[in-house]
């Protein structure tokens, strides 16, 4: 009877050791969701052009005879780009001379025949037939030495098209034909292209709505502006921010059929002659600003089949919430609603969880300086 009691007693012992300890709740992080204003920006992707493209082109037939820059350097505006062989220019500037000069001495010859004319008319020793031709010989003689001045001055005007200078300061491409090249033949043969690029032109090309809602704002904000609309900034192929901001310039006067977009001209100061023609970059325009946006890390979201959710923690206790999300901001996501300002939600740990759930909760590590800052809500 004793041994009976003795090996019951141990059978409990055994099993007591033998229960199960509760698992700590899993540990998860949280950040609360934050509310601040937010701007709202228009992005548009874009080509840089020359603020003016200048085709340098041959004015004259000749052969080239020398090429007076070096190839992507800036040109001021004078400076001598190309040279055209001069020779054939000024035998015909010499020859339009000659035939100057013998047009004048048949004017003098003439001039000098009606005034011994006309008084010998009034005494009736030539007839008045002898001093009309005199007259006509005497018209026909000034006709001929202004087209013989005019010859003059377009073979000078030839002459000097031998010198070709760049009409503009900016910056030369790479030229198109070199010495010895027979260039002007029937046509004016493009030598060269020059761009001016301070400042410098950004193309881009808009749709209908967002054109709309460009326009509602340069009408908003910009009376006091000139009515342009100022501040735009541009993102280099690098991803690099451009030091510089930019403006309205134009837009196209129609929408083009075959895109439904607009054109429109964004001009940027470019001092230190960054930016090149045919650079790509994205431009962002601000369109609004978002008053008391709510905002949390886009890790927090989760997405299933477009239904996006997060986790809440009230207290110790975790609830999985639908929630409509809104635009990006860098690393953030807008919520139009499903939250409020202040609740935590769960950022790292969203794989151990379920809905109803004790979990111990910990602030987040700070999020690094910049990748987190809502500096723009992209428009769409």
């Amino acid at each position: 009877m004793f041994a009976a009691i003795a090996a019951a007693a141990a059978l409990s012992v055994a099993c007591e050791e033998a229960a199960p300890v509760a698992p700590p709740p899993p540990e998860v992080y949280v950040t609360s969701v934050i509310q601040r204003d937010v701007p709202v920006y228009l992005e548009l992707v874009g080509q840089a052009e020359g603020f003016q493209d200048v085709e340098i082109r041959a004015r004259v037939e000749g052969f080239l005879e020398t090429v007076n820059f070096q190839e992507g350097t800036f040109v001021k505006r004078g400076d001598l780009l190309y040279t055209i062989d001069r020779k054939p220019l000024e035998a015909i500037v010499a020859e339009g001379k000659a035939d100057q000069a013998t047009a004048e001495a048949r004017l003098a010859k003439a001039n000098n025949d009606v005034n011994r004319y006309t008084p010998l008319v009034a005494k009736q020793a030539v007839s008045k037939q002898e001093l009309d031709n005199a007259l006509a010989e005497q018209d026909a003689s000034k006709s001929q030495v202004e087209a013989a001045k005019a010859a003059v001055e377009k073979a000078t005007l030839d002459l000097g098209y031998t010198r070709v200078t760049s009409p503009i300061t900016g910056l030369v491409g790479t030229t198109e034909v070199n010495p010895g090249n027979l260039v002007g033949r029937g046509e004016s043969t493009l030598l060269t292209t020059i761009s001016q690029i301070d400042p410098i032109l950004f193309t881009v090309g808009v749709t209908e709505a967002d054109y709309l809602r460009v326009a509602r704002q340069v009408t908003a904000a910009g009376k006091s502006s000139g009515g342009s609309r100022e501040g735009i900034e541009l993102t280099l192929a690098d991803g690099t921010k451009y030091p510089e901001t930019g403006k309205i310039n134009t837009v196209d006067r129609a929408v083009d059929p075959s895109t439904g977009t607009l054109g429109m001209e964004l001009v940027f100061p470019n001092p230190q002659q960054i930016l090149r023609p045919g650079q790509y970059g994205r431009v962002r325009i601000l369109l609004d600003t978002r008053r008391g946006a709510l905002l949390i890390p886009q890790r927090a979201v989760q997405e299933l089949q477009s239904i996006f959710s997060v986790a809440v923690v009230e207290g110790d206790k975790v609830a999985f919430r639908n929630v409509k999300v809104g635009q990006r901001v860098d690393s953030l996501w807008v919520i139009e609603d499903g939250l409020k300002a202040g609740e935590q939600v769960v950022v790292e740990g969203l794989q151990r969880i379920q809905d109803g759930m004790t979990v111990s909760a910990k602030p987040a590590p700070a999020t690094p300086a910049g990748s987190a800052a809502p500096a723009a809500v992209e428009a769409k």
